[in-house]
């Protein structure tokens, strides 16, 4: 049982951490090289889909590495994925108090209405997004390891 929670927690974490570095490397790079309106609809767009079903990934994942680590509390591996468990929670913690307000605000954007700092919000948005794809390859590495 606990080995196959194992698997299922590092196939769902490494889907997300797969998703989320895609954002990153390539989505975000591809959005800042259109032209303003065109990216404003993207940031917009992008906003509205991921902000739904995100929140329900991050929440799966350590919802899986929580019960994977009551299964194997006191176990060889358990300290490694406590700790991919604590990386979880910081990531949740980020995404709540940094992301999703810059979040909420992106998915009403248009060219008709954006705030004039709109440019410096996707950057700041990024840099966080940034470290919260580190904080989660971390916790995502220290599941992998527990494994083995």
């Amino acid at each position: 049982m606990q080995d196959t929670l194992a698997v299922i927690t590092i196939v769902v974490v490494g889907l997300m951490v797969g998703v989320e570095f895609a954002v990153a490397a390539f989505v975000e790079p591809i959005f800042n090289r259109l032209p303003d309106d065109a990216r404003l609809a993207a940031h917009s767009d992008g906003a509205r889909l991921l902000g739904r079903v995100m929140p329900i990934w991050y929440m799966s994942s350590l919802a899986l590495g929580v019960a994977w680590a009551a299964l194997a509390w006191g176990g060889d591996g358990a300290s490694p994925v406590i700790a991919g468990d604590v990386l979880l929670v910081v990531s949740v913690v980020m995404s709540v108090l940094l992301l999703v307000p810059i979040n909420s605000r992106a998915r009403t954007w248009s060219p008709e209405g954006a705030p004039a700092d709109w440019k410096q919000q996707a950057r700041r948005w990024n840099l966080y997004h940034y470290v919260r794809v580190g904080v989660i390859t971390l916790a995502f590495a220290l599941f992998a390891v527990a494994l083995v």
